[in-house]
């Protein structure tokens, strides 16, 4: 573990020179020195290392032991790194981070190991909490057996207790009768447009329902407090610290993220950075804010819209050019109709808005970056940096249009381990060639930016780079990974983790990676990633998590 020491048995000069350092630092001197480390400064491939760090404020004044010894004084704090590993504290591209907070105090469902387990665990709740709304953890049936989970298998445990439970990818839920029969749901409730209730053979809903048919439920699912939200959200904080994890991106499907962590923010209360999506149907709403108050600040931040082109795999609602091998009446659902989703991007990108689209489907890609193409053809050239969340699924010949278009790719590498277990049933063997192409991808020249999806996924970064980088499915049978061609290496990885991210949020300028002048946002960890073996980078403990100079989270 790291130590204060003193900072005369530092190691010596890296080879920054006391001239190098900024007029500021000089005059004001260190508060924190962070020394005998092995310090990833990290922003490119290829960084330099060095040994030692220097912070002022909330800035990083001086790397390397002559530098940080240049600009202490007396009363600077002296943290000896005992050989630690440093970088760039890790910025996640994509949470639904009120979804996930909340789901640290629910039920655990995706531990279940069979329909008995998953009912038990449900039942247990209720028991627990009579009459509440239970509403996740999220659970996944090729953990289950295969088969979708039904009604039929919790009521006898919730009868009286509703229940509204996601799949992982959160494009799918299952409710019990307690609440269809809240929520209205019956055997003549239409299909919403590009949504789907699941119906048995009879005609009645079996509690599936996915995508857009998701809202009938959530109209009718009480909404929490002030008070509940910030606590949850607060929970969510402190689960990323301990990751490593400084800043998320929020591309949301509602404004309760949004909302809740800038009523945090009024009261100095964040500790992780923000920077927030609002839906693509309420431009309007987030240009008037955006006009009115401008864009935040660095802690929490907005002016992004997200749309949603398709579903997911998992529902069998990613928009595809064929159909699904295992359904082939199915090509997929698009959630925002495609003449809608353009003028949708066109008017938000006219009022100045970052543009991000979900899209998983080869079909819905192809659709997204036609749309880009189209939307800037229109309204000329600038640094809008378009977004695509997910990419996951990629006609070979479309992936050179990323680079060529400037079309950033934000993807979420625990989805290639899970998914791997199960892909080739939903579209075929041939198919897969571009599916979480992040290797080809970069290659093109492409920006490409990591992160979890979390609560789709875990918010732990550590295992993205080892889902990257190893490519093995978390089922065991894939140890050389699964299609291998598309691993990265861990550089590639952290790069994506930290540099790209910051690229992709416009904070390229003082975040991403460890320079004089930048946000002193970095991580400690107890082993090098560049030097572990492949097989522990997701067992790599965090030791601390600094964001903005100070240290959030110690272990």
């Amino acid at each position: 573990m790291f130590t204060r020491r003193s900072l005369l048995t530092a190691s010596v000069a890296t080879g920054v020179a006391v001239m190098d350092l900024p007029a500021w630092a000089m005059q004001a001197g260190l508060d924190l020195a962070l020394v005998n480390g092995r310090i990833w400064t990290g922003g490119a491939i290829g960084a330099p290392f060095t040994d030692a760090i220097g912070i002022t404020g909330d800035r990083i004044a001086a790397l390397g032991s002559q530098a940080v010894r240049a600009a202490s004084t007396p009363m600077t704090r002296v943290v000896d790194l005992g050989g630690a590993f440093v970088m760039p504290a890790f910025i996640d591209n994509h949470t639904h981070f009120f979804t996930g907070s909340a789901m640290l105090q629910q039920v655990d469902l995706l531990a279940a190991t069979d329909r008995a387990d998953f009912a038990r665990r449900l039942g247990e709740a209720a028991r627990a909490a009579p009459g509440r709304w239970i509403k996740g953890g999220s659970w996944d049936e090729q953990r289950l057996g295969g088969a979708l989970p039904s009604k039929d298998w919790i009521d006898a445990v919730t009868p009286d207790t509703p229940v509204a439970v996601p799949r992982t990818d959160l494009h799918t839920m299952l409710l019990n009768s307690a609440a269809l029969r809240l929520a209205g749901i019956t055997r003549d409730t239409p299909d919403p447009a590009g949504g789907l209730i699941l119906r048995d053979a009879a005609g009645e809903p079996t509690g599936i329902l996915k995508d857009n048919a998701i809202e009938l439920v959530n109209a009718v699912i009480p909404a929490e407090t002030q008070a509940e939200m910030e606590e949850i959200v607060r929970g969510g904080i402190a689960h990323g610290l301990k990751h490593g994890v400084s800043q998320v991106h929020m591309p949301e499907l509602d404004w309760r993220s949004h909302d809740t962590v800038r009523a945090l923010r009024a009261r100095g209360e964040t500790d992780m950075r923000f920077y927030s999506f609002a839906p693509i149907r309420d431009w309007r709403k987030m240009a008037d804010l955006v006009a009115a108050e401008g864009r935040g600040d660095d802690w929490v931040r907005w002016g992004g819209v997200k749309g949603l082109a398709d579903g997911s795999l998992g529902s069998r609602t990613a928009v595809f050019h064929d159909p699904y091998t295992d359904m082939p009446s199915e090509t997929g659902k698009r959630v925002i109709p495609k003449d809608e989703l353009h003028e949708l991007v066109t008017a938000a990108d006219a009022a100045g808005l970052h543009v991000t689209v979900h899209a998983i489907g080869d079909l819905a890609n192809d659709d997204v970056l036609d749309i880009f193409q189209q939307v800037v053809q229109a309204h000329g050239e600038r640094d809008r940096r378009f977004r695509i969340e997910h990419a996951q699924h990629i006609l070979p010949s479309s992936v050179s249009r990323f680079a060529a278009e400037k079309v950033i790719a934000s993807v979420q590498p625990f989805h290639a381990i899970d998914d791997g277990r199960w892909a080739v049933e939903r579209i075929g063997p041939e198919r897969l060639h571009g599916t979480y192409a992040f290797h080809s991808l970069m290659a093109s020249g492409a920006t490409v930016t990591f992160g979890s999806d979390w609560p789709v996924a875990p918010l732990d970064p550590l295992l993205g780079v080892y889902a990257a980088v190893t490519r093995e499915t978390i089922d065991g049978a894939n140890p050389q990974g699964w299609l291998p061609e598309e691993k990265v290496t861990v550089e590639q990885a952290l790069v994506a983790y930290t540099a790209a991210n910051a690229y992709a949020g416009f904070q390229e300028d003082r975040l991403g990676k460890l320079a004089p002048g930048f946000l002193a946002d970095l991580v400690v960890l107890g082993a090098d990633p560049f030097t572990a073996d492949v097989e522990t980078l997701k067992e790599i403990p965090v030791l601390a998590t600094y964001v903005g100079g100070r240290a959030r989270y110690q272990a």
